[in-house]
């Protein structure tokens, strides 16, 4: 393809608003726009990166070191668009709210009888745990809604029949006193939510700030994994001003559905080997839906370049070749270039073809920007010696090459 039909638009100085080295390449090498918009260029290398990419293995093909989690595959990058966490040992990542982490349960103990104690101005775990002088890791926090919509996916090992019961009802979530709950993985499993009112919890027979699943009726309970490992809990004894010690799931109470419903953090023990997890942002690359092709071409362009512009490898650049066309003084380059263009193509080689009316020094900026592995030069100099000059994008040596020999030495390299 020649240069001016692909209308690029290459710019010298990096635009303002760009939010890392990357992006700014690939707005002063013409493949998006200032406001972020893919140009025909970007176009073109869009689609042949879908061509190449097939499994998330060719990843590694084009130097994309990426994160992999079990359903999807991320850069790590500081302006990524996803909160995620990752374990530095063995390379496990998923995004923030829905990572898993290991837990431990607590010290093995018997479980001692229920006693209802007052607890005065204590709507909160942190006042409640203050007035016993108790851990947090000893409470039992309740937390309810109402279901709005259907999951969004079938986890948990439920099926589309119960998933669909849940619509409208009053969800009970039980959780240990020290974690948070991940609103993204209850979603998982009762679909949309909202906050149940104090109407609605007084109606399943709970009380706001002193609540626990013990007594409530007309609610669906889930808890976390963590609370069957829980004993002796205290909780709230559903009286204003009361709690419950010594709740134990499975004596006081069971739930129709346990799962990880808690928020994992950095620095909680990997789930795969008990490392401590490390916090990182990044873009979401491929998923069990597809690659994202857009944002994989944002992470070569992280990935590949330097002080000079875009260095991309072959199976990502759109073109295999700039051939670039040199005006000379005394000799006519044009048609030489020209004739080695058409060859090229022939031989299967994908090619932009600068023969503009521009400086040479022009062409080879833009060269470097673009970025494509491989630029051919035809010069009056080299022409005269009956040569081209090639030289690989990321490489510095510059060979000379006879005209009848470059089908076979692209081919041999």
């Amino acid at each position: 393809m020649r240069y001016d039909e692909l209308s690029i638009q290459t710019h010298r100085e990096a635009p303002a608003n760009a939010r890392s080295a990357g992006q700014s390449w690939l707005v002063r090498a013409g493949y998006i726009s200032h406001s972020g918009q893919f140009l025909p260029l970007g176009e073109r290398a869009l689609a042949r990166i879908r061509a190449y990419l097939k499994t998330p293995a060719d990843f590694e093909q084009i130097g994309l070191l990426t994160l992999t989690g079990a359903h999807e595959t991320y850069f790590p990058m500081p302006v990524g668009s996803h909160d995620l966490l990752r374990c530095p040992e063995c390379g496990t990542a998923a995004r923030a709210e829905t990572a898993r982490a290991k837990k431990a349960g607590s010290a093995a103990e018997m479980p001692a009888p229920l006693e209802k104690v007052l607890t005065p101005d204590c709507p909160t775990i942190e006042s409640l745990a203050a007035l016993l002088s108790i851990p947090t890791t000893k409470t039992a926090k309740a937390l309810m809604f109402v279901s709005t919509g259907s999951p969004k996916s079938p986890d948990f090992g439920q099926t589309a029949e119960s998933r669909e019961t849940f619509d409208s009802e009053f969800i009970f979530v039980v959780i240990r006193g020290d974690m948070a709950l991940s609103e993204a993985k209850l979603e998982a499993l009762v679909g949309k939510f909202r906050l149940a009112t104090e109407d609605e919890i007084r109606a399943v027979g709970a009380v706001p700030g002193y609540a626990s699943p013990v007594g409530v009726k007309n609610a669906r309970i889930i808890v976390d994994e963590l609370i069957p490992q829980s004993t002796n809990l205290v909780a709230g004894a559903n009286q204003a001003g009361y709690h419950l010690l010594n709740t134990n799931y499975g004596r006081d109470y069971s739930a129709e559905i346990v799962a990880d419903l808690s928020q994992a953090n950095p620095g909680d023990p990997c789930i795969e080997c008990g490392a401590p997890l490390e916090a990182t942002r990044g873009w979401v690359l491929a998923s069990d839906a597809g690659f994202d092709p857009e944002k994989i071409l944002f992470a070569l362009a992280e990935a590949h370049n330097d002080e000079k512009g875009l260095t991309f490898p072959a199976p990502a650049a759109p073109f295999d070749i700039y051939l670039m066309q040199v005006p000379g003084k005394t000799l006519d380059t044009l048609p030489v270039a020209e004739e080695l263009y058409q060859k090229l193509q022939a031989a299967g080689f994908s090619v932009l073809f600068d023969d503009r009316n521009e400086r040479a020094g022009v062409k080879f900026n833009d060269a470097d920007l673009l970025g494509c592995p491989i630029r051919i030069t035809v010069g009056e100099r080299g022409l005269q010696n009956g040569m081209a000059e090639i030289k690989g994008r990321n490489g510095s040596e510059v060979e000379q090459i006879p005209l009848a020999e470059i089908i076979d030495y692209l081919r041999s390299h």
